[in-house]
């Protein structure tokens, strides 16, 4: 964490400065926003989160319930969401009081007396070592808690506004707030009261029935439930020896159990089988009490006993797949002709069961993904046409997500007979750890990732996925610590130049990129405006292959240790050497003739170039910045 630039900081260092439109931020909701936020869960506080470091924008988020989410349905948390977390400065914390998945256990009928379960199988969560990250049960409510502070911390001081209900949204072109947003007051003293808010941009992150959806017009499709599920947190004293370890449990004829134990050392959560839904149920299931939940986990649970003592929540669902046809307000027969101005993220655009643990993670990316868009555009770092990438990338994403739900729901719901192999299971939760660990998400070649030409020079890093961290050496304190680790939400483009194998300072393809880098007009910093920071806009940081001993920090191109603040102060922590034992060269499988890896704000790698490939890299960034080679 770096602080103390702007001067001496005394004080908590994460409380950012306010700035722009965080100085004397008005109580009310403006008539006139450059961005609103429908509905405050997981997708929208991460946009409001990310978009909060940007002072020059206006963005507001409304949210009908009257303050915070007390306690939220989703609870658990992929590596990759707290790959997230960290950019965001609060992984550490929230695995502190978290639950940490290590293993999941696997209870099957006993062969000799299938009316009791025996544990029939353990497996890994994370065998293969896929991130440095744990996977975590927490509360949703603690998760938008966080976020929510960073927010409220950020130079724009941005915090939900409570008791709002969106109502409809009307869009016309041609003005400078085209859409005309009308929202009801949903508690306070003026209860039931109208108003219209103008913004330039609407995100709607409103839940499964979605008004902001409904208003554009888009339509859910997918299959009809057909399977419902009790799930319960409580508290409780039983015998069962995995109370406090993730299980799928499959009893005989009593049906499954998904065991989720939560944060704080007793509370537990549990996904009770309840069975097929008739065709002419009409939704009765969902009266299904409580207390009929609680017997049925007993019967499941024979010979081990369930003595519920307290219930923090529950409720009765019913499994369906279904997704919007697009996830933004442009019209099939428009894509091409205009670019939108109001989108649709998590629930809003796709359902699924909760039993995979993906609902609350992929909603939280779509509005990373978004939410930097919109911040770029309304910059004028980037071009409207940016926008029609969300859609484009996130509705494939979560096409995968149901597809792979669809898979794990129905082998939940399998009768122990009707396995092929009674481990069937358990291999499937080992051999697809990689998608619901959030890893899986590839983006397609466009505009902002391109082509995997030279793939073959960093096989580690595939260009459209995530940029998988590993250990690197800080020259300037010594540091061993994870390369992508020091990468923020701040809504810059990452550019690591892994350099070839000469020294520091020596006549080489990495220090000609240097030169061209620093004083290129088609360098992509070239585009950064006067008055900012030399890397307010690109975070460019230089891996050489030597072990931080023997490398001369002044030898160092002076690209790679920019001046920051007002005091031009020399960043020293862009500089990096390899780890002995641990070559990042070798781990990510990276050239040594050198590499350049651009990675997008929101960790996705958007491009893999050799060192000498300055007019690709010029062309790329031409591509997504306004007023270059365009």
């Amino acid at each position: 964490m770096q602080f103390h630039h702007h001067g001496y900081v005394s004080g908590d260092p994460r409380i950012q400065a306010a700035a722009g439109t965080g100085i004397d931020r008005p109580a009310e909701l403006p008539d006139e926003v450059d961005v609103l936020i429908v509905g405050s869960g997981p997708a929208g506080m991460l946009a409001a989160a990310q978009l909060s470091q940007f002072p020059g924008i206006t963005t507001r988020m409304v949210e009908r319930r009257d303050g915070r989410l007390v306690i939220g349905q989703a609870d658990g948390i992929q590596a990759r969401s707290v790959e997230t977390f960290q950019a965001f400065g609060f992984a550490e914390r929230i695995i502190a009081e978290a639950y940490r998945i290590t293993e999941m256990a696997f209870w099957r009928p006993d062969i000799k007396d299938p009316t009791r379960i025996i544990r029939g199988g353990r497996a890994v969560d994370d065998a293969t070592g896929i991130s440095e990250f744990p996977h975590l049960i927490v509360n949703q409510a603690r998760v938008l808690d966080y976020f929510a502070e960073v927010a409220a911390n950020s130079p724009t001081r941005l915090t939900a506004d409570y008791g709002w209900d969106f109502q409809g949204v009307e869009v016309t072109d041609g003005v400078e707030y085209p859409v005309a947003v009308t929202l009801v007051r949903s508690a306070g003293p003026d209860e039931g009261a109208e108003r219209i808010v103008r913004a330039k941009y609407v995100i709607g992150c409103d839940g499964a029935r979605s008004k902001v959806r409904d208003s554009i017009g888009c339509t859910m499709a997918g299959d009809k439930a057909n399977h419902a599920w009790g799930v319960m947190d409580v508290l409780a004293r039983t015998d069962f020896p995995d109370i406090r370890t993730k299980c799928a449990i499959q009893s005989h004829d009593g049906g499954s159990i998904l065991l989720i134990p939560r944060e704080g050392g007793h509370l537990f959560r549990m996904y009770v089988d309840l069975g097929v839904v008739p065709e002419d149920d009409n939704g009765a299931v969902r009266n299904t009490s409580l207390e009929t939940i609680i017997a049925k986990a007993n019967q499941i649970l024979q010979p081990y006993t369930l003595d519920v003592r307290n219930v923090a929540w529950h409720s009765v669902y019913e499994v369906g797949h279904r997704l919007t046809d697009r996830f933004d307000d442009v019209l099939p027969q428009d894509v091409g002709t205009r670019t939108p101005r109001v989108f649709i993220t998590g629930d809003a655009c796709h359902t699924h069961s909760a039993k995979a643990g993906q609902g609350m993670n992929v909603s939280m990316q779509d509005g990373f993904n978004i939410a930097w868009k919109l911040a770029h555009v309304l910059e004028g770092r980037s071009p409207e046409s940016l926008l029609s990438t969300y859609s484009a990338e996130r509705q494939v994403v979560a096409k995968n997500l149901i597809d792979f739900d669809k898979t794990w729901s129905s082998l939940m719901a399998k009768k122990p007979e009707e396995f092929d192999d009674p481990s069937e299971l358990e291999d499937f939760y080992v051999r697809t750890a990689e998608f619901p660990a959030g890893f899986m998400t590839e983006y397609a070649p466009s505009l902002i990732t391109g082509a995997a030409t030279h793939q073959g020079l960093a096989t580690g890093f595939p260009v459209g996925k995530r940029f998988k961290s590993a250990m690197a050496s800080r020259v300037c304190d010594t540091n061993p610590i994870h390369l992508g680790h020091h990468a923020t939400a701040d809504g810059r483009w990452r550019i690591y130049v892994f350099a070839d194998a000469a020294p520091a300072g020596a006549a080489s393809p990495a220090s000609e990129l240097a030169h061209w880098l620093a004083t290129a007009p088609e360098s992509p910093l070239a585009a950064t405006p006067q008055g900012l920071d030399a890397d307010a806009w690109f975070d460019v940081k230089v891996i050489y292959q030597q072990r931080h001993e023997d490398i001369d920090i002044n030898a160092v191109p002076a690209v790679f240790k920019p001046f920051v603040g007002p005091f031009e102060l020399t960043d020293y922590e862009k500089v990096y050497g390899t780890v002995s034992g641990d070559d990042i060269f070798d781990v990510r499988g990276l050239s040594r003739d050198g590499v350049v890896v651009v990675v997008r704000p929101d960790q996705y790698v958007a491009a893999v170039l050799p060192l000498t490939a300055t007019a690709e890299l010029g062309d790329f960034f031409g591509q997504v910045h306004t007023g270059q080679n365009v």
